[in-house]
């Protein structure tokens, strides 16, 4: 896209003209009795003034996605077209997926077998428990009695006991290890459930945010591949998000380094006769290596949906802005050698050439950095016919009235 300064040149070379034939009559008149040539002046004001660029811009979906199916399957029912308005949530299609279900009743049941794997086991647990107390009391009896009359208790008796009583306490270690087995069994058995019940709700293709629907891929009984196992997998539909656009615009290298956030814009949409102010919201930092242009959006809402992505629209950009600057009309510059020259017309009315500094340029308006202070008279085109020194009857022209009424605008 083309970069064009928001400068009309037309208009200034007819004010120059027109300048020109002012001037000039007066000076051949010399219907002043002291001889004073007529000039035209302006009065150096303080207002507003900003620096702006005009770019062609393309409005493009806030959000803009191809929907792909999670599972492979077919399509059992499709419900939207193109054109059509959905909400957050709406269900799309649904996919008919007969391995699927068997699968998630699978993982149902295993999810319940080992949950009875657990139950028996901490059973288990249990009765090992009771016939371990059993045995070490026994075993502790005897070594008591064993302990109080030496030789009352046979020694082989002794040892089977102790022996059970170790072989009982191994058994109760040995169904507690299979219970905590179960139990992980139980925990793989619910994480696929988990999973395939996960997979099982991918066979609703639901709308992730508001917005339209702009193609259509698929229809009853298509059978579409999931679009995570096979990258030439086709897309179901795609959906843009259209209540809430972005205006994309190209912004050059050499003005790049002035764009911030919140940077007001003239938006004009010829397609549709609208007229807008909006802000910057966000740029890329970043210069296409190709165009040399930084790509800039400002977000605009579109609730009634009259925009439409694709659009064009013609983006005056505020660069810089001085809220009080002091200003003159820019046909009173001229530049010389590098220089920005001003005539001023003194207290005794007398033409002075004078140096100034300027900043900031709208089409009209030239920011006065220094040089010249507040309520000074620069004589405003036809330069040639003036001279250092040369006594004028200054008139102040239609320039200076237009530049505080845009001050104030």
């Amino acid at each position: 896209m083309t970069f064009i300064r928001n400068r009309t040149l037309g208009v200034v070379a007819g004010g120059l003209s027109a300048l020109a034939l002012l001037a000039g009559c007066g000076h051949t008149d010399a219907s002043s009795g002291n001889g004073a040539t007529p000039a035209a002046v302006a009065v150096a004001t303080r207002a507003p003034i900003s620096n702006s660029f005009s770019v062609a811009g393309e409005f493009i979906p806030y959000q803009e996605i191809e929907m792909h199916a999670k599972v492979s399957g077919y399509v059992r029912k499709i419900n939207v077209d193109i054109g059509d308005r959905v909400k957050t949530g709406q269900v799309l299609a649904v996919l008919e997926v007969p391995e699927l279900m068997a699968q998630l009743q699978g993982a149902v049941a295993g999810v319940g077998h080992s949950r009875q794997e657990v139950q028996r086991m901490q059973n288990e647990v249990m009765r090992d428990e009771a016939q371990y107390a059993a045995l070490h009391a026994n075993a502790q009896r005897l070594e008591d009695a064993n302990r109080a009359r030496p030789g009352l208790i046979a020694q082989q008796e002794l040892d089977d006991a102790q022996a059970k009583d170790r072989a009982a306490e191994a058994q109760v270690e040995s169904a507690k290890s299979a219970l905590s087995a179960a139990r992980q069994q139980l925990e793989m058995s619910q994480a696929n459930n988990t999973q395939v019940a996960a997979m099982s709700d991918y066979t609703r293709i639901v709308a992730p945010f508001d917005g339209v629907v702009t193609w259509r891929y698929a229809d009853t009984g298509s059978l579409v591949q999931a679009g995570t196992s096979n990258s030439n997998s086709a897309p179901v539909v795609k959906l843009a998000q259209v209540n809430v656009l972005r205006l994309r615009i190209p912004v050059p290298e050499s003005i790049a380094a002035t764009v911030r956030a919140g940077q007001t814009a003239d938006v004009a949409v010829q397609a549709t006769g609208e007229h807008f102010t909006g802000k910057v919201t966000r740029f890329t930092n970043a210069l296409d290596r190709s165009t040399r242009t930084m790509q800039v959006e400002i977000d605009v809402p579109n609730d009634a949906y009259k925009l439409q992505p694709g659009m064009y629209a013609n983006v005056a950009l505020q660069t810089q802005s001085r809220p009080d600057a002091l200003t003159i009309p820019v046909q009173a510059v001229r530049h010389k050698d590098g220089k920005a020259m001003v005539l001023v017309v003194d207290s005794q009315n007398r033409v002075q050439s004078r140096e100034i500094q300027t900043g900031l340029e709208d089409p009209n308006r030239a920011e006065v950095i220094s040089g010249l202070k507040e309520g000074d008279r620069v004589i405003v085109g036809n330069f040639g016919a003036f001279q250092a020194g040369q006594l004028v009857e200054p008139k102040v022209t239609k320039f200076d009235s237009d530049m505080k009424q845009g001050g104030a605008n």
